[in-house]
């Protein structure tokens, strides 16, 4: 049988036998006996396999402890009769909370010191383990903590009408918690820590009832005195007079013994060793300057806190934290903190940039707090947690956006009363007005979705207030106001345009947040009521908008994206056709007038929004859009003519270009479907691929670039993707590369992608690249990338052909990382099977690469032997948890596997292990993922 130790903290008659409701599903503890007779059990601690286990014969009394008033009744009750034995209880609690196996004796508490008591019971102290029932994991440990807790509250409130006060009873338990506290073994000095923190918690929360009642009692003696003499009662004075030099003796006992623990304990604890003794140090200081301000919240208990917000550990500088919130959230208590806030202010600004991202969000919203405090803060402190709405993280910009809109927008003067709610001339209006200024005075006019984001859990209201942007940006302005500026409406559109994304998509823009989350009922509700009201409006003022700024580029490509979040229903439910109409004259209006890329685009993409068979207004717009291509097309042939006429023969290259670009538009809008024009453009078509193909051999890397991205769009225009959608006529004009234009695409691929900076500098002829021109380039190879990944995607291209590209995973990491793992992932989901194969594929082929850059004789720990198992195991992770889902294909890559271990002879002749052998070694990494049945096979 297990031995058992346990700790004692009242007597009481127990039964020999646990009760059902106490067993536990150890046979060794269900079968266990207790000796008949008195015994003072109330919870047993079992250390079995450096396993803590708390079993309870009464039923609950650990877990709900200090529910049960009647277990500190009893203990009271066992004082009364026997206060040694009682404290000596009290003492083995405390004792073995801590996780000692030992006891302190009747013998040893009568003859033995304090210190001489905790020398006896470190020696008995099982240190082999680090573990005690504080620092153990789980949720019965944490109930554990939590009874542990509160049993001393419990204990000092049903004590302080008496036992308190005997002058025994507490100097012991004090001094015995002292002791503990200074020693050297951690369990010890972290319970007896927790113990006299949680003791002194309850010491002033009795401070303080005999504070209120003393006050009481002084303002009843003062009305009673006051009376005229023929009212007065003379014995009702003696006994308040008596009452309150009572309450003042207790209340000068307590004092005593809070000082005692605060010199004893707390002022050489906060500054402990362990985190985690610091933390609970400052977190009670923190209760109780905030539960008894009166006595503690002074200069002399807040430096305390000031000097820890300097800890190097994260959860003591969080207390230190959450402590100050809750003094400064009390506005009453401003005054008694100028000293603190002058003194510390600078360190808590510092705390906002923490590297720990929760301590930056409790410091700035600690700063929130402090701005109840008129001109505590500086312009300076506030600007740097203003720029802390741009963060990354999205925690801390929300909670930057708090202190932003709290000290610029919530303070109202009393003309603003009686302003319009909504309007050029309300108080939004004015509030919007602030937010483009501040926007454009951050100069980082490219981050404005992270500007709305930050604001939105506070401001979402005010930057949803639709009617007063439209107005800012339509009405003129009244005599005597200021007008926007050209910038500032800029600013106020594109803020404008963030809040309407957020509003409809009701999730942080990209960079900020881990995905999107599943929306609630309410939160799902909200957004289609957005959603709703944004098009009911927007469908009315867009048209409006466009016509005013048709000639700005930059307002009208943000104007431009406003459709794509509109409701398109409601054009037709709500009546708004002729709003459908005016908005459709005014985007092929900005198509007459703008050149742009980004213009065209906003339009093309506004089409696309509106060109949705699902809704009514489908054949309106589709007419709009047809026509405009028509007429764009019968434009751009006339210029091309005249264009030819002067370039001569060196225009026949774009000729054909734009022939092919423009003729493959006209079928797709089905202008084009006589059989004579399929032939001719396809004829047109091949000839045209083979004049690129033969581009990409050119010495001018610019035209080779342009060759090849035009091939992969011709290809991809005309692979079997253009049958799709019911035009089975265009069947005719599907191209499918031969074997050579394959390998010359792939060739480019790793000739002019995969290389080096410094080897793309030199063939651009640069000897020191900017950082911006590298940027650019990684861009321009990352597209290059793209389109030849989406040609595998697409089957295009076969699929083996990704094997060269899915080695590079590993050593392009950073620049290409996630268009490989991202085509990797298309292909598994077009074939598992074969997917498989180009992975293993890859594999081999960085295998025999080493082969003949070692030799058959290789280190197995050398950096490229290494580096391939590194790239097998990222390959097996991207298999995911499923075995059934991927059991094929995993099966297949290992007969793969195995064929190549085994294919290729020994070169040193016959009775030697093949030259491949060492492949099982990386095959090995994907075996995990094998099914039982499986592994036997393979």
């Amino acid at each position: 049988m297990v031995a058992m130790n346990s700790f004692w903290f009242l007597n009481r008659e127990a039964d020999t036998q646990l009760s059902s409701d106490t067993d536990l599903e150890d046979p060794d503890v269900k079968n266990a006996k207790l000796a008949k007779g008195k015994v003072r059990l109330a919870s047993k601690i079992l250390y079995q396999h450096k396993k803590a286990i708390i079993i309870w014969v009464w039923p609950r009394t650990v877990i709900h402890l200090c529910t049960h008033n009647s277990v500190v009744d009893d203990w009271i009750e066992s004082y009364k009769n026997d206060r040694d034995i009682a404290l000596l209880d009290l003492i083995n609690f405390f004792i073995q909370c801590s996780g000692c196996k030992g006891a302190v004796s009747a013998e040893m508490f009568r003859h033995m010191q304090n210190s001489e008591i905790i020398r006896k019971m470190t020696e008995e102290f099982d240190e082999d383990s680090g573990d005690y029932p504080l620092t153990m994991a789980g949720p019965l440990w944490k109930k554990f903590k939590s009874s542990f807790c509160e049993f001393i509250g419990v204990l000092v409130r049903q004590c302080q009408y008496s036992i308190i006060y005997d002058e025994y009873m507490m100097d012991t338990v004090i001094s015995l918690l002292t002791g503990l506290s200074d020693s050297q073994v951690r369990a010890f000095r972290h319970t007896s820590t927790l113990a006299a923190m949680k003791l002194m918690t309850a010491l002033v929360n009795v401070a303080l009832n005999l504070s209120i009642n003393m006050d009481n009692t002084q303002r009843q003696y003062e009305a009673e005195r006051n009376k005229v003499m023929a009212k007065r009662a003379n014995d009702r004075l003696e006994l308040l007079l008596q009452k309150r030099k009572e309450l003042q003796e207790n209340q000068d006992e307590i004092e005593n013994m809070m000082n005692a623990i605060f010199k004893g304990v707390f002022v050489h604890r906060y500054r402990d060793a362990i985190a985690e003794i610091r933390a609970i140090c400052i977190e009670e200081i923190g209760v109780w300057m905030k539960m008894y301000s009166d006595a503690f919240l002074n200069d002399s208990y807040l430096k305390y806190v000031g000097w820890t917000m300097h800890d190097k550990v994260r959860e003591v500088r969080l207390k230190c934290l959450t402590a100050l919130q809750g003094l400064y959230y009390n506005r009453e208590l401003n005054t008694r903190l100028e000293l603190f806030t002058s003194r510390f202010k600078d360190r808590i600004v510092s705390m906002t940039l923490d590297k720990e991202y929760d301590v930056a969000v409790q410091a700035i919203k600690l700063l929130t707090l402090v701005l109840h405090s008129d001109e505590v803060l500086t312009a300076e402190d506030c600007e740097s947690v203003y720029h802390l709405v741009y963060s990354a993280h999205r925690p801390v910009a929300v909670a930057a956006g708090e202190f932003l809109y709290k000290k610029l927008f919530s303070h109202r003067g009393p003309e603003e009363e009686e302003m319009p709610r909504r309007g050029r001339q309300s108080v939004n209006g004015n509030l919007i007005k602030t937010t483009v200024f501040f926007f454009l005075e951050s100069e980082l006019h490219e981050h404005g979705a992270y500007l709305v984001d930050s604001l939105w859990e506070c401001a979402g209201e005010l930057l949803k207030d639709w009617e007063s942007i439209i107005s800012l940006l339509l009405d003129e302005p009244m005599p005597g106001e200021e007008a926007l500026t050209d910038h500032q409406e800029t600013a106020l559109i594109e803020i404008m345009l963030c809040a309407i994304r957020q509003a409809c998509e009701c999730h942080p823009p990209v960079g900020r947040g881990t995905g999107k989350r599943v929306l609630t009922a309410k939160e799902k509700k909200t957004q289609l009521d957005d959603r709703t009201r944004i098009t009911e409006i927007f469908a009315v003022a867009l048209p409006l908008l466009l016509a005013k700024y048709c000639v700005d580029a930059e307002k009208v490509t943000n104007l431009l994206q406003l459709p794509q979040f509109f409701d398109l229903e409601i054009y037709t439910t709500g009546r708004l056709e002729k709003h459908l109409e005016s908005l459709l004259r005014q985007i092929r209006e900005v198509v007459e007038k703008h050149t742009e890329t980004d213009v065209l685009e906003a339009c093309s993409m506004t089409y696309h929004a509106l060109c949705n068979e699902e809704f009514t207004i489908f054949n309106r717009v589709d007419i709009a859009r047809s026509q405009l291509l028509d007429e764009l097309v019968d434009k751009f042939n006339r210029l091309l003519e005249d264009f030819l006429q002067e370039v001569g023969s060196h225009g026949l290259v774009v000729q054909r270009l734009f022939e092919i670009r423009f003729t493959t538009v006209s079928l797709n809008t089905d202008n084009i479907c006589f059989q004579g024009d399929m032939v001719t453009l396809r004829k047109q078509m091949r000839a045209f691929c083979l004049m690129c193909q033969s581009y990409l051999t050119s010495v001018n890397t610019t035209v080779k670039e342009q060759a090849f991205t035009i091939l992969c769009d011709a290809l991809m225009i005309f692979s079997h993707q253009i049958v799709s959608l019911g035009r089975e006529q265009l069947e005719a004009l599907i191209y499918t590369p031969d074997s050579s234009l394959q390998a010359e695409l792939l060739n480019f691929i790793l000739d002019h992608v995969f290389i080096d900076q410094d080897d793309d500098n030199n063939s651009t002829g640069q000897t020191q690249t900017p950082g911006r021109h590298k940027i650019e380039a990684l861009h321009k190879r990352r597209n290059l990338l793209a389109a030849y990944c989406k040609l595998i995607i697409y089957n295009v291209v076969e699929m083996n052909t990704g094997a060269d590209i899915f080695k590079q995973y590993m050593r392009y990491y950073n620049d290409y990382g996630d268009i490989i793992k991202e085509t990797m992932s298309k292909t598994r989901q077009i074939d598992k099977i074969q997917c498989a194969k180009t992975l293993i594929l890859s594999l081999q082929q960085l295998f025999n690469e080493m082969l003949s850059d070692l030799g058959c004789n290789f280190d197995r720990s050398s950096s490229s032997f290494c580096g391939i198992k590194e790239l097998a195991r990222r390959f097996s992770l991207t298999f995911g948890l499923d075995q059934l889902k991927t059991r094929e294909a995993i099966a297949m890559l290992h007969k793969d596997g195995i064929e190549f271990a085994f294919k290729e002879p020994s070169p040193q002749g016959e009775g030697n292990p093949p030259l491949n052998l060492a492949f099982l070694d990386i095959l090995s990494e994907f075996s995990s993922k094998l099914l039982r049945q499986d592994k036997k096979t393979v």
